[in-house]
């Protein structure tokens, strides 16, 4: 009586790990390759070339502009001297130069305005005279590698994309533990079930303790 009655039980508890680690598996699909694939290309990056490509444009604000940032205050010690740039001046950057610069703080000086526009996969920057109006973007692309080499790091990517770091986490947690209670479920019929899982915890345990210093 004793063994039919966990009978329901265990196929309720097994159906239901299954379900959840099925789900997560799925969420986890695309993440977990491309994780993956980027581990193995940022073990290995020193032996794979980058070849960074830049791109640098010149243009000149126009009168109308160059007059509205002379009256900006760009003293050290004032409130607004890591301001973005003016709403107006944002949406010229993005017309000329399709440069969308957003509300990015920028470096306030009396000789010039300095924006950092770091992203995956490279870098750019955008500077402009205050005196002259001329206007100075450089850009810096290393590739699709360095991109999703980025992304695994969550370097420059945002707060979108550290969301969803957190919720592949989230979901890789619970890949991994479902799929632990369905190899506990099943270890008595698999006798190799945790020799297999304490050989997966030893081998990472004994080579940080033996080969990292």
């Amino acid at each position: 009586m004793q063994a039919s009655a966990k009978n329901p039980q265990r196929a309720y508890w097994l159906k239901t790990l299954h379900q959840w680690h099925w789900i997560s598996s799925a969420i986890c699909l695309l993440g977990m390759l491309m994780f993956a694939v980027t581990g193995f290309t940022l073990n290995h990056a020193s032996q794979i070339e980058a070849k960074p490509t830049i791109t640098s444009k010149k243009i000149e604000l126009p009168a109308e502009l160059r007059t509205q940032l002379a009256k900006i205050n760009s003293d050290d010690d004032n409130d607004k001297a890591n301001d973005p740039l003016p709403v107006e001046l944002q949406h010229w950057m993005k017309n000329q130069l399709s440069v969308d610069v957003g509300t990015r703080e920028a470096e306030w000086s009396p000789e010039e305005v300095y924006v950092a526009l770091p992203r995956p996969g490279g870098d750019a920057w955008l500077r402009i005279d205050r005196a002259s109006g001329d206007v100075e973007y450089e850009l810096t692309d290393r590739g699709w590698i360095s991109y999703l080499n980025d992304l695994h790091k969550g370097r420059n990517s945002g707060a979108v994309w550290s969301w969803f770091i957190d919720i592949f986490a989230a979901a890789c947690l619970i890949f991994s533990i479902t799929g632990l209670f369905i190899l506990k479920m099943h270890a008595n019929n698999r006798p190799m079930t945790w020799p297999m899982v304490g050989l997966g915890i030893l081998i990472p345990f004994l080579l940080a303790i033996l080969f990292i210093h």
